[in-house]
Parts: C-alpha cells; structure tokens; sequence
C-alpha cells in the first residue's frame, strides 16, 4: 500500500497525521496498555526467578512504599481511588498469606494475580492521551501564546500583546544538526534526549519539534506537571506519557520501563530527559538515569530480533542542550542541591508550580523578560553510541560504516543478552553527557557567573563549599579590572575550546569585553530578587546571593576552567 505525504513548511517530507504511528498507538491505546500490563508483568515474574516467596516480598514491599507516598507526599493528581486499590492490595496479600489450603503453585498464582492487577492499573496511569485533533490546536496555542508573550515584552504600547513584529525565532534560536534529525525521522524512529533545567523545558521541547517539521514524539513527562490544569491539557496533547518519579518499586518501574521500549518499537518517536528531573546544580549532567535509556536499546535488540535489519528499522539518539541567560526556579532548586550534598538526605520534591495561575505567571514573566534562548540539536548516534550519517548508517571512529545489529549477535543470531545490554546502555549514556558538554552554548551569563565565582572561591582558599557559600555579601567585592581580566582569560580559553569542536559560544560573545559582562550581568539577574552578580557604587563586582551565583557558574563545570585560577 503507497504511503501518502506531505510537505511541511520547513520542507522536510513527513507523514500525514493519519499514518503517525503515535495516532496510531492512540487509536490502539486499550490494546497496548493491556500489553505492556502482561509484558511488565513478565519482567517483574522473570526477575523473582517465578518464586513465590520473593514475588511475595516484592509485593509487599510495593504495597508498603505506596501507602507511605500516599500518606506522605499525595499530589493533586494521583488518582482518587489510590486509597481504596491499595487497601484491596492488601487485603488480598492477607487472604493468601492466612490461607492454608493453597500449595505451592496456587499461591504463587494467586500472586501473580495480585501482580497483574498492579502492573495493569501502572500502565494504565503511564499511557499517553495523544489526540490529533488536541495535538494541532495545541500547537498553534502555544506558537501563537508564546509569540504575544514576546511582542509584548518587545514592543512599546498598547497593542503590543497583538504585534507580529517579532517571532519565536528572534528568542529562541535552533542550532546544530537539524536537517539531519529532520531527514532521519522520516527514515527510522528517533529517541530525543534534552538536558532539563526548567518546568518550561517540555512544552518548548514540544515547539522545537513542532517547528522542525517533524512528526510529534511521546513524552516522558514528570508527572507532577500533571498536577496544573492547562499544564496537563499541553502535556496530554503533545503526547505526553506520565513518569512518577516517587515510586520507586520494581513493578512501577518495569511498567514504565516495558511502556518506552513497546512504545520505541512501535516507531513512536520519543523524548525523555535522561538526567530523570530538573538538575538542581544548575550543571549538565553528568550521571543520567540509565532505566529509560535501556529501552532503547531493548527496542533496537527487538527490532533486529523482528527481521528489521534496514534503516526503517533503526533508532537513533538525538542529544539536545537547552541554554537559558536565567532559570526561574533557580533559588529553590540549588537550595535542595546543597540540602541533598549537605547530608540532609531526604528532601520532599518543592512544587512550585502547583496552580494553573502559578505557571501562567510563570510563562509570562519568561517572555517578558529579553533574555534568549538557544537548543541545541546534536548529532545523531545509534543506541551504540556511534555517530550516524546522513543516511543513518552507523559509524566508526575513522568514518567507516558498520552494522549495529553485530552488537547483538551470539553465535550469529541475535540473542538477548541483558549484561551485555547492561554494559551498552553504560557505554550509552557516558557518550550522551559527551554530546551535552560539546553543543552546550555559553552565554554571557555563563561565563560572567562562573568567573566571579571562582575569583571569590581562590580568594577564600581555606573555605568549603557550605563556607563560601555562607560568606556575607557585604564583604564581597572583586575589583572591575581584575574581573575583566579573567574573564577575557576564560573566553580565550572557551574559543579554543570551541575550535576543537568541544563546546559551543554565543554569537554575543564575539562583543567587546565591557559588553559582554554588562550583558551577562543583566541577563543573569533580570528575575530574581537577589541578583547573582551586580556591579556596586564604585563599579565593582558584587552579589546579593552566593547559592545563585554557585547554580549558574555551575553550567561551565566539566571543562577543566578552574585551572585557569
């Protein structure tokens, strides 16, 4: 049966909306959650050996973490009857365990129904609610949104909420690889993974893609954005597929796991942030929660193991940075930073955002602010971690093809092998952090936060990290003149860099010096209320707050700067 295409305004040719394969799962939504519920129910069989007295444990141990998450840190969106299944949980684990007629076999059946009605109310809570007609509307809402946003930040009177003057492309540039992302979706089934920094990150992900000309991707989306009404209608028509980060017992997590890899293999595009949540450093990170990205490995294996041996079957890793001058939730975030490194190990989850009118506020004072944004959009690479070319074949360190179904074969079949997978899914996620630090895009900000700081932190040599950042402000200052001059020391340092292809710089740090740290200084403290750099009376080098100072001189961590003090 032909394919029908047709050609987006950018000119790459996508599918119709009618043959996305994420329309597709949606139509079949029923059908997968219920197989995704019996092949996550599997796994989790497969990892208690099929032992009923481990299988019983687990169960246990799940029921206990729920009805602690859901006593300790309940959120608007967990489902009303959370109560209710749970107690039915438990009265069913007690009906077994007291029942002494039951062998050996019957009570392990027994639990493995118990387990079934677990594993299918987790993928039920996971899946997506993609609709096409939500997912077109949506898309124009949030362009059009965004853009009156912006014109109204830019242009001077009353009608500026309605100027076209501007366009999101004059805030929020898209750099690096996108012709080739573009083509190789039209080719075989990418998984995007961005850095995370903001609660704004999903929804302008969602635009990005949108605005490349490409078919809409599933999300793996926290799901306490869920908890905020028009956050959650956004999220839901992209695509977004639910990820509780507070449960963290094996059937969840095999349940989620078992949705991303079905969802892979299905051809879903898909997008999740690795890193897991918002980085609270404010650095790239550089540990990335490695569960989600062995689906696509898993998804790849399966693929080979289907006879998909051409490039429809391939997948491939698309590394994404996004760099803002400023992050909003900055304060809180590097605050449960230094909590969780200060040995206060436990710290509830802040949801700042908790309200329609929150985040709407939120967006607002975002695009009315005129500090720019960039995405960076990597090179593409196989689940192996290989670059691909234009075609997306797989690559060798000298540029020879090479075929990444050998990566899987045993004895010249391909076999699963989950150490094996274990090891790639490693060698994977180190290649990820290496793509993040080379398309990562200095800013001004960037550099200003992180010269400032390491001056202060030479000058009090014998402080810690918790010291330094408890200095009083008042007692801060570093003279204008000595400040320029690292940072010209730094830039020169960061260009070399840049001209090894090892990190990306901002078109406005091609400036004079003065401008550069005058527009780093604005941009880095034009939201918050104590700003992390200012200039004093005398034109000197100030802060009003050491912990934010620390969270953006952090985005220039992994280059080896701090030699250069």
């Amino acid at each position: 049966m032909e394919e029908k295409y047709i050609k987006h305004r950018y000119d790459p040719i996508i599918p119709s909306k009618n043959e996305w394969p994420v329309v597709k799962l949606a139509r079949e939504r029923r059908e997968f959650v219920k197989k995704v519920a019996d092949l996550a129910e599997s796994r989790v069989l497969g990892l208690t050996g099929k032992n009923p007295e481990i299988l019983k444990e687990e169960l246990e141990t799940t029921l206990y973490r729920e009805k602690l998450r859901i006593k300790q840190n309940p959120w608007a969106v967990d489902p009303k009857d959370e109560d209710s299944f749970w107690n039915e949980v438990k009265t069913s684990l007690l009906q077994i365990n007291t029942d002494t007629a039951l062998d050996k076999g019957k009570r392990f059946q027994a639990y493995q129904g118990v387990l079934h009605r677990i594993t299918s109310r987790y993928a039920e809570e996971i899946a997506s609610n993609f609709k096409a007609s939500h997912y077109k509307f949506t898309r124009r809402m949030v362009t059009y949104g965004f853009a009156r946003l912006l014109n109204a930040a830019r242009v001077k009177g009353i009608k500026s909420i309605f100027s076209t003057q501007y366009t999101l492309q004059d805030k929020i540039q898209i750099t690096g690889q996108t012709d080739q992302i573009r083509d190789l979706a039209t080719k075989g089934t990418i998984v995007m993974v961005p850095t995370h920094f903001s609660n704004l990150d999903s929804v302008l992900i969602g635009w990005i893609i949108s605005v490349l000309g490409m078919p809409p991707f599933i999300y793996g989306a926290g799901l306490n954005l869920f908890n905020i009404s028009i956050f959650a209608y956004f999220m839901n028509a992209l695509g977004a597929y639910k990820v509780d980060r507070r449960k963290k017992n094996l059937m969840y997590l095999e349940t989620l796991k078992t949705y991303s890899k079905e969802a892979i293999q299905f051809g879903c595009h898909s997008l999740f942030f690795p890193g897991g949540t918002r980085s609270r450093s404010g650095m790239i990170e550089s540990r990335l929660k490695l569960g989600l990205l062995s689906t696509a490995i898993e998804a790849q294996r399966a693929n080979f193991q289907n006879g998909l041996n051409d490039i429809s079957g391939k997948v491939f890793i698309v590394p994404v940075t996004i760099n803002y001058h400023f992050v909003l939730e900055a304060p809180i975030l590097i605050q449960e930073h230094l909590s969780a490194t200060g040995q206060e190990r436990y710290y509830k989850e802040n949801d700042e955002f908790s309200n329609s009118y929150k985040i709407s506020k939120f967006l607002f004072k975002f695009f009315t602010k005129g500090s720019d944004i960039s995405v960076s959009v990597g090179r593409a690479m196989d689940v192996l971690g290989n670059y691909v070319d234009a075609e997306g074949n797989s690559l060798d360190k000298r540029g020879r093809k090479i075929d990444t179904r050998d990566y899987f074969l045993s004895d010249g079949k391909v076999t699963i092998d989950h150490q094996r997978e274990e090891e790639y899914t490693n060698m994977l996620g180190k290649r990820i952090v290496e793509e993040f630090h080379i398309i990562n895009r200095v800013f001004s900000s960037h550099l200003v936060s992180f010269v400032a700081f390491e001056i202060i932190k030479q000058k009090n040599s014998k402080l810690d990290l918790f010291d330094l950042i408890r200095l009083p402000e008042e007692e801060i200052s570093i003279p204008y003149q000595e400040f320029k001059a690292a940072c010209e020391l730094v830039l020169a340092r960061i260009f070399e860099l840049k001209a090894q292809g090892k990190i990306d710089a901002a078109p406005h740090l091609k400036r004079t010096m003065d401008e550069i740290i005058a527009h780093g200084i604005d941009n880095v403290g034009m939201y918050h209320a104590k700003h992390p750099l200012v200039r004093d009376k005398a034109g000197d080098i100030a802060t009003e707050d050491m912990s934010l100072l620390y969270f953006y001189h952090n985005r220039l961590h992994g280059y080896g700067l701090e030699k250069l003090f």
